[in-house]
């Protein structure tokens, strides 16, 4: 089997090249390489994983001469699709740039899995999908109608478009929406890696909603194993989907989409306690309030993903916090007594 893996100098991407390679499997890699945040890092990640190890190929994945050659070259059986355009926030100041990787590169991955047969497509979304909902957990059973972000709907368009292509060209494919994903190697733009550098450079962090915030973080880790698990399983068409009350989260064709969360939401400021107990400093906490685009609390239902594969996220909030800062440290060659 080959995979390959577009995004993969991203956060996730490069850990779940890391675990497919550990595992014996070939695969190749997609990365633009843009300046959204610090591009050694990316580069790092890369360096990391062992760029002898696969083929890499730095391409705009909307530049579909460029992905349809790779496609060509590689002929992957299996897609795993992370590359997009990152940020809640960031997409209400800069929304065409998710336009163009989130909708027009998603289809040209989609293409390309249609012209050279692949035989499974397993693809980002987000538990920003939900949008306005209120029940909580948030089930895949829900509706998500109602995105409060652009990246939030350019998500929701994934998961359309998706089933669109199961359902004209039988492509199986299987969508995942990530909670909150933190740990080593993680975005800067992410909570844990800005709280860190607040604690540790200014001794102080900007706290939304007042600290009224929870999130269901999960550790990468956990992550990256759900997705190796489903790579042996493919949706195949739910031969009772009822089309007078239709289930989202699957089809008459092979699609299929899962929550991938802890299940356990952790309000900010434990998080935050969880951060200065590691480092050994409290910090000041600037309270502000809530962001356009974000939403109080996430929660995920992960019934189905259990039933599916026998694994749901468990890493605790403390244990995964302090892995990510042991690697911050290091990889930024800080003391802890600084």
């Amino acid at each position: 089997m080959k995979v390959l893996i577009t995004g993969i100098a991203g956060f996730i991407g490069s850990h779940v090249a890391s675990k497919l390679l550990q595992a014996n499997i070939q695969i190749a890699g997609i990365d633009n390489l843009n300046n959204y945040y610090d591009v050694s890092l990316k580069h790092a990640r890369l360096d990391n994983i062992g760029r002898e190890n696969f083929p890499f190929y730095q391409i705009d994945i909307a530049d579909y001469e460029a992905v349809n050659k790779v496609f060509l070259q590689e002929k992957p059986d299996v897609v795993i699709h992370l590359a997009a355009q990152a940020g809640v926030r960031h997409s209400i100041k800069v929304p065409h740039s998710y336009i163009h990787s989130n909708i027009v590169g998603y289809l040209n991955i989609l293409e390309c899995c249609r012209y050279f047969h692949v035989e499974h497509l397993i693809y980002a979304s987000s538990s920003s999908v939900y949008g306005a909902n209120k029940a909580q957990p948030f089930s895949t059973a829900d509706p998500v109608d109602h995105p409060i972000s652009l990246y939030a709907a350019t998500k929701k368009s994934n998961e359309l478009m998706a089933h669109s292509y199961s359902a004209l060209y039988n492509i199986p494919t299987t969508g995942l929406r990530f909670f909150t994903v933190y740990g080593p190697w993680g975005r800067p733009d992410m909570a844990l890696f800005k709280f860190t550098r607040g604690i540790l450079e200014e001794g102080e962090v900007d706290v939304y909603n007042y600290g009224k915030m929870a999130r269901d973080f999960t550790y990468v880790f956990d992550i990256v194993e759900a997705i190796y698990r489903l790579l042996g399983h493919k949706p195949a068409p739910n031969a009772n989907w009822d089309p007078y009350h239709p289930n989202p989260s699957d089809s008459f064709a092979p699609y299929k989409i899962y929550n991938i969360g802890n299940n356990q939401p952790v309000n900010i400021l434990e998080f935050i306690e969880a951060i200065e107990t590691k480092l050994g400093k409290k910090c000041i906490k600037n309270f502000k309030d809530l962001q356009p685009g974000d939403v109080p609390k996430t929660f995920a239902n992960v019934d189905d993903l259990y039933r599916q594969i026998n694994f749901k996220p468990s890493v605790t909030i403390t244990e995964g916090v302090n892995k990510f800062i042991d690697w911050y440290l290091s990889y930024y060659n800080i003391s802890k007594g600084c």
